[in-house]
Parts: C-alpha cells; structure tokens; sequence
C-alpha cells in the first residue's frame, strides 16, 4: 500500500505493500483544503515556473499565494486577543508575509496558535464540525500557522533560535511540528514540469473523527494515529490523485493490499479506507508495535516519526487535529512551494 504522503513535501507514498517501498508522488505537501460538503473533485496544473501556494481546493492555481515572504508583516503578524471592548485583530491574510526575526516568528507563532485555539473553541462550541465548514477564523489561522511552520522547517537556524523565544509547551509542539514536516520533505522530489493533481474539499471534521474512533473500537488501533496516517497520506481525503506507485484512496493503498484488507470496500470511500487502515496496521503490529506497523505501511522511518510526532500533538490536545484538518495542500516544485487548497 505505497501511498501519496500528501503531508509536507509533495507526497510520499504511504500505504505500503509487502513489496513497495516508500514513493514520492507529485500529489502535494501540505495537503488540507476548506472542508466543505461538495464532493466534486477539481484538477489542478502546477509547473516549476509558478512560485509557491498553500493548498488549494478548486481555486485556478493563478489565485494560489506565494511561498512565506520574509519581509516585514503588518497586519499579516497577528497581535493576540483584544482588550475588552476593542475590536478583535485583524484576520492574516492567505499570503500575509511570514517576519524571519526569530523573535518576531515566536511572537507570531504564539499569538497564532493562541487566537487558532480560540477560534477551533468556538467552533466546536457554535459551530457544526460534523455537517458544516469551518469558519473563516480557523481557516485563516491555521492556515497561518502552517506557513510559519513550513518556514521554519526550511529554515533551520532560524528555527532553533525561534523555539528559545516560545513558551515551553508551544516549543515542543513546535519541535514535533518542524521535525516531522523536515522528515516528510527530505522524501521529496520536487517537480519540475508540469503536473496535475486531483483535489476535493474534506469531508467534514467531525465526519472523520466518528469514524477515526469506529475503527479505533474495531481493531484497537488509536483513533490518533489513524488520523495522523490520513493527515500525512491526503490532507484527510483533499488529494484524490493516485501515487506514481499506484496508491488510491483516501488512505492510499496499492490494489494489492487493499485485495487483502480492504475487506471487500470500496477503496474510494472514507469509511472503507479507514477500516481497511485499521484492519491493516494492526496486522503489521498495532497497537503493541506502532513503529513497526508504520514502517509496514510505508517503509520509511522519517514518514514513520511524522506520523507519531502528529498523532503525540493530536493525543495532547484534540484542538490540534482541528488545525491540522485546516492545513492546506501544498506541492514541492523546483522553483518554491505551490499551494493547492485553500482561500
């Protein structure tokens, strides 16, 4: 089951058969376009010439942004709650300007994530995860999040100075967030042609996570893990194109092995993916031995340390899985990053 590993770099092939090893698809890196109850799947051309983009849904890639700039932000630099009886912080915009001053970084990271976390509260609160999109807040903030962690994963000394200047809880989300993105990228080969990739909005949140928790009952595999793999493969079911390998689904798998554990579903649908996930991680070892399980299913210890690095954040705190679920589908080309989701 080699599947596209549309995490942080294009994708990595994931689902991994007996005989597959890790494969880098040109799906996307960060994969994670606006939820949305439209099911149409949109194609999208990227080529080396276009500079980066967050992810996309069904956007022409011309609207995509352009890869994190390192010049002074304004309104991009969220400032944090507002005093009571002040008007809330502006939103970032999609392409707002990312500071490379660490200490700006931190202090952006920061307020980021706190204001995010509000905004994820709300939601579950106000909001319907399970039907519903998510409200522009969390679309806007997590997306701003995920393009300071892309910067800082590409910018390493930048990086360590930044994680000095956080508190001590965020810079260790920060670290598990910038060292499994680090790992999924060097699995990458950028593109440097042209390519299309097959994109749909997510199913709902809330959608996913019954699921995620009806096969955690099933086979004893962490809901947190599964969500982790999908987060990685597919950006939760954003990216519908098939590995170079092969690999297809949500949850991208190889015919083969999905012959073998998809337990007669449908490779495309949601639920039968999940299981079949399930069914086949905890054949590998899951849950006594997770690491071997992942390596089973993609038989790379990078892909393997990302995947449980998200799945430890998601575990600490179920807003974090809100996040992610935000986070856009990027793709690696030769001349920057390209986002294919998102506003």
């Amino acid at each position: 089951m080699i599947a596209s590993l549309v995490g942080m770099a294009i994708a990595v092939s994931g689902c991994a058969t007996s005989q597959s090893a890790t494969s880098q698809s040109a799906a996307a890196q960060d994969t994670a376009s606006r939820t949305g109850a439209a099911q149409d799947t949109t194609e999208r051309d990227t080529t080396a010439r276009d500079t980066t983009a967050q992810d996309t849904t069904a956007q022409d890639t011309a609207s995509a942004a352009s890869t994190p700039s390192t010049a002074p932000s304004t309104a991009a630099e969220p400032e944090g709650q507002a005093p009571a009886g002040q008007a809330a912080p502006a939103l970032p915009a999609p392409d707002a300007a990312i500071p490379a001053d660490p200490t700006r970084l931190a202090r952006a990271l920061t307020t980021t994530t706190a204001r995010l976390q509000s905004a994820i509260d709300d939601w579950r609160r106000d909001g319907d995860p399970a039907k519903g999109q998510p409200p522009e807040p969390v679309v806007l903030l997590a997306l701003h999040q995920q393009r300071i962690y892309r910067y800082l994963v590409v910018n390493p000394k930048i990086a360590s100075r930044t994680y000095a200047r956080l508190p001590k809880a965020l810079a260790g989300q920060a670290r598990d967030n910038v060292t499994a993105g680090r790992g999924l990228r060097s699995l990458v080969k950028p593109i440097s042609g042209a390519a299309k990739f097959r994109v749909q909005p997510a199913k709902p949140a809330d959608f996913l996570l019954g699921h995620f928790r009806y096969a955690e009952r099933k086979f004893g595999v962490d809901w947190e893990v599964l969500a982790a793999v999908m987060f990685v493969e597919t950006k939760f079911g954003r990216v519908r194109s098939p590995s170079h390998t092969g690999a297809k689904g949500p949850m991208q798998f190889m015919p083969r092995t999905w012959d073998a554990y998809g337990m007669g579903g449908d490779i495309q649908d949601t639920r039968d993916s999940l299981l079949a996930a399930a069914n086949y991680l905890r054949a590998s070892g899951a849950p006594r031995d997770y690491r071997r399980a992942l390596y089973a299913y993609n038989h790379s210890y990078a892909y393997v340390d990302a995947v449980q690095l998200h799945a430890r954040q998601i575990k600490r705190d179920i807003r974090n899985y809100y996040a992610y679920y935000n986070w856009q589908v990027f793709v690696v080309t030769t001349r920057g990053d390209r986002r294919l989701t998102g506003p």
